[in-house]
């Protein structure tokens, strides 16, 4: 971009969208916070994530390895992107098969769009993507109203250049006739679909235009990134903002990046270092039963679900110079519950050995791979 045409934009920005505080909604669009591993394989259904914040959600659209990825557009400050690779083709998805990459906002994060009223603001997703794949792809935004309503508007982008870096900037309307939920569930989603079936595609591509009909969501022309084994593709850079006017990338620090992934999902335990490592501290309640408390420096941003790394024999309680293998391991309550989730309540037991009353220590079990995570995903 020449400097004129730089200081075009800027002018532009000025006038239609936000420049001060943080004006990219998506969190972890530049792919550097990855708590959960950095390669999956083998993925053929469901919701996976590697990456913070952003899922690869599949239905029969054949097997698939994510991972985080080093590759990255030269030039613009990125240092990790998301990689899908194709590992087992489906060359032709049934009817409601689809694959597709997507992040889910809480409704209370996007009330500045101001949908719903004769205010509602353009908003505009950019980000840099590559494939092997060229072709037609699909952008969609998609909003839940407070009546648990379902509204979408979708764009066609296309890749132009096999294995080349392109940056795509699209903008869409705002919504003028409906609201967007107004609480910590989710209330907009941003989508890139990379295959779907004829169940999406089957009416009229709207192309721009709000709507809530199922078979208008998805351009028929779209790729069918699964069609083939030698498919593979990036995505960094995403970003969306108030505004017609897509700006440079809003590069956030790895603390606060992580800060801001850690409300919907903080592990504790697993990586380098010692073997034996402390998850939490507690009291014991019985001689085979303790209760820990874990204290977030994130606050959740719901009630969440307790993950292990496996079996519960995993983990240790060591109280007294002692330490005895864990035989049962609950999430039993959320001890803040409510607005602010800033610690919950775990409750393991063991065989024998505890004694009432005294202090104890939950860790992993000779393994630095070992660890507990909370999951308050939307």
């Amino acid at each position: 971009m020449t400097k004129a045409a730089e200081l075009a934009k800027m002018g532009e920005v000025l006038t239609n969208s936000q420049i001060g505080g943080r004006r990219n909604i998506i969190i972890n669009g530049s792919a550097i916070v990855s708590q959960r591993s950095t390669s999956t394989a083998s993925l053929s259904s469901g919701n996976n994530f590697v990456l913070d914040r952003t899922r690869f959600q599949l239905t029969n659209g054949g097997t698939w390895t994510m991972s985080q990825s080093t590759t990255v557009p030269t030039g613009q400050g990125f240092s990790h992107s998301l990689k899908l690779d194709c590992t087992t083709a489906d060359t032709s998805l049934g009817s409601t098969d689809y694959l597709l990459v997507q992040q889910l906002i809480e409704g209370q994060d996007v009330q500045q769009f101001a949908f719903g009223t004769s205010d509602a603001k353009s908003v505009t997703v950019s980000f840099w993507i590559r494939s092997n794949k060229t072709g037609t792809y699909t952008l969609e935004v998609q909003q839940q109203n407070s009546s648990n309503g379902f509204y979408q508007n979708a764009k066609t982008f296309t890749i132009s250049s096999a294995n080349t870096w392109e940056k795509k900037e699209i903008t869409f309307v705002g919504n003028t006739s409906q609201n967007i939920i107004n609480s910590n569930a989710v209330g907009f989603y941003v989508t890139i679909w990379l295959g779907t079936g004829t169940s999406r595609t089957s009416g009229t591509f709207t192309n721009g235009t709000w709507h809530n009909t199922t078979a208008n969501r998805i351009s028929s022309s779209n790729v069918n990134l699964a069609d083939s084994t030698d498919n593979e593709l990036y995505l960094t850079g995403l970003q969306m903002e108030v505004g017609e006017q897509a700006t440079p990338f809003e590069h956030r620090s790895f603390g606060e990046e992580l800060a801001l992934c850690q409300r919907y999902y903080t592990r504790e335990g697993a990586g380098s270092g010692g073997v034996y490592k402390r998850l939490a501290d507690g009291i014991c309640s019985t001689t085979t039963a303790a209760d820990f408390m874990v204290n977030l420096s994130t606050p959740l941003r719901a009630t969440p679900t307790l993950e292990t790394s496996g079996n519960v024999n995993h983990y240790l309680m060591y109280s007294a110079n002692a330490t005895d293998v864990v035989t049962n391991l609950v999430l039993t309550n959320d001890s803040d519950d409510g607005t602010y989730n800033h610690s919950v309540t775990i409750n393991g037991q063991v065989s024998s050995g505890l004694v009432s009353g005294d202090s104890v220590q939950l860790i992993t079990n000779a393994n630095a791979s070992y660890y507990l995570a909370l999951d308050a995903e939307l």
